[in-house]
């Protein structure tokens, strides 16, 4: 079976590429999947989409993406099937995704984000107009097959397909080697991990974490983002790296993942809970969307829904050992046995030959 991956990104360079199509890849194989991978990202355009200024210079970029994503899917036949992560472009309508379905090639459209909502990065608010959140809708009717990461986002595209599959995003389990030793034997490490473009979420928890800084000494590492300072809060800074996410993390006592409760968040998959999870360190994440679906409060993790709730559980965690190993070991249970790579890859070839099959039928 011979696909192609319409991307955002070049590989190996996107959280939700990553954790979707990328991770699934080399299990994909062993069915005798080829994936190619059709980025709509240069690295020009990567080093640059999410700083602020030279407008002008993106745009060229950007112009000169849109040509070759045109030569890109001119001839998409060769193919048994394509999938479509997101959107084919990251600006205009569903023009390509228009373009694939007239050549009568099965499309499985994916996404792991409520990207039917208005949404922007503050370094890129000038191509606002640029974007089109209806086009969702527009794509989820084109496509064969629709793959999504949650319930919400699930109910949202069965609206206008009634072949909708829900497949979690997952953790590569050979990777996220699990944390065993949970005695801190010196300042114990709060761990969030995220980039430039959510650390937003993790300031909603400023007022928490200074107040837990003047009660309890500890450590807050934050990865992925630019430099993060918070006064009273011990901080460490750490880029993130593919090759040392695992270790990063499961350095850590503690992962937390704030989210505000809006509809954007509820389309989020958990993935930084999941991440957290994978190495079994105890998990405290805001009760909004597919964390709820995750975790069972106090037995795989914790669910926080106020101020008053997140410095009770921190401190709880924070003050026990026993607590951190009984619920990291759940949480790493809970991966395995349901959010990991190796249990949801062949669910998703599954659901690939059943797009090339409804297209068969379609064609005649």
């Amino acid at each position: 079976m011979k696909v192609l991956a319409v991307v955002h990104s070049i590989y190996n360079t996107s959280p939700g590429q990553r954790y979707r199509i990328e991770q699934w890849e080399a299990i994909l194989k062993k069915f005798g999947v080829e994936i190619n991978y059709a980025p709509f990202e240069t690295a020009e355009l990567n080093a640059h989409l999410y700083k602020e200024g030279k407008t002008f210079h993106k745009s060229k970029i950007v112009i000169s993406s849109v040509v070759n994503r045109l030569r890109t899917l001119l001839n998409t036949k060769k193919y048994d099937l394509v999938y479509v992560f997101r959107e084919a472009s990251l600006i205009g309508p569903a023009f390509f995704e228009r373009m694939i379905e007239r050549q009568n090639v099965p499309i499985v459209y994916d996404f792991d984000d409520a990207i039917f909502l208005p949404n922007v990065s503050v370094a890129n608010a000038k191509f606002r107009f640029l974007k089109f959140p209806n086009k969702t809708a527009t794509i989820c009717r084109l496509a064969t097959h629709i793959t999504v990461g949650n319930t919400f986002l699930a109910e949202y595209a069965a609206q206008f397909n009634h072949n909708v599959s829900i497949i979690p995003s997952t953790i590569d389990t050979t990777k996220y080697i699990p944390r065993t030793d949970y005695d801190i034997v010196s300042i114990p490490t709060i761990v969030w991990s995220g980039s430039i473009t959510t650390i937003q979420h993790l300031e909603t928890l400023s007022s928490v974490l200074q107040k837990l800084a003047k009660q309890e000494r500890f450590k807050l590492r934050v990865i992925g983002a630019a430099d993060f300072h918070l006064e009273g809060v011990e901080i460490e800074n750490i880029r993130w790296n593919a090759e040392t996410e695992s270790s990063d993390l499961c350095q850590g006592d503690i992962g937390i993942m704030p989210l505000p409760n809006d509809l954007w968040s509820k389309g989020k998959c958990g993935m930084k809970a999941l991440q957290y999870m994978g190495t079994a360190i105890p998990t405290i994440c805001s009760n909004v969307g597919a964390n709820a679906e995750i975790i069972s409060d106090g037995e795989n993790g914790f669910l926080a829904e106020n101020e008053k709730e997140w410095l009770e559980k921190l401190t709880k965690l924070l003050h026990s050992a026993e607590m951190r190993s009984r619920v990291g070991k759940a949480a790493r249970k809970t991966v395995e046995q349901k959010y990991s790579a190796e249990i949801q890859a062949p669910r998703v070839y599954e659901v690939f030959e059943k797009a090339i099959d409804t297209q068969r039928h379609r064609n005649g």
